[in-house]
């Protein structure tokens, strides 16, 4: 299995990290996190709702990423491109939600965007396949 394969596992798992950024130590307890998780969520505030926010964000950013990186391989693309490509969007994504998390907003914007920008590279290398 390549790298870059490897990378859509962690791309997967990553909203869950930022999920347990959210809950892990919070005085409601795991009992009432787990009994209405929507109505919890909607009342965080601070760094647990920045990491609930990061969360959705990493939902949202899965798809693209995880496509892109089957179309390149499909293709077969350069694996060197698609490697470095896929783990820049690894690397990226966990700046990006630290940047969220330490409210940050511009320069978690523009870790998004190189992030964006990895996608469509991974799409370009494998139009050039």
């Amino acid at each position: 299995m390549t790298i870059a394969l490897w990378c859509i596992l962690v791309a997967a798992l990553l909203p869950l990290v930022f999920t347990a950024v959210a809950k892990y130590g919070h005085e409601a307890g795991i009992r009432r996190l787990n009994r209405q998780p929507r109505v919890y969520q909607a009342e965080l505030s601070g760094f647990r709702a920045r990491a609930h926010w990061a969360h959705l964000n990493s939902i949202e950013a899965f798809p693209p990423f995880a496509a892109a990186v089957l179309v390149a391989q499909y293709v077969h693309a350069s694996q060197n491109a698609i490697d470095l490509l896929a783990v820049l969007f690894i690397v990226l994504r966990v700046v990006y939600g630290a940047f969220y998390l330490a409210d940050k907003p511009p320069l978690r914007s523009l870790t998004w965007f190189l992030g964006v920008l990895c996608v469509v590279g991974l799409f370009v290398a494998a139009a050039m396949a």
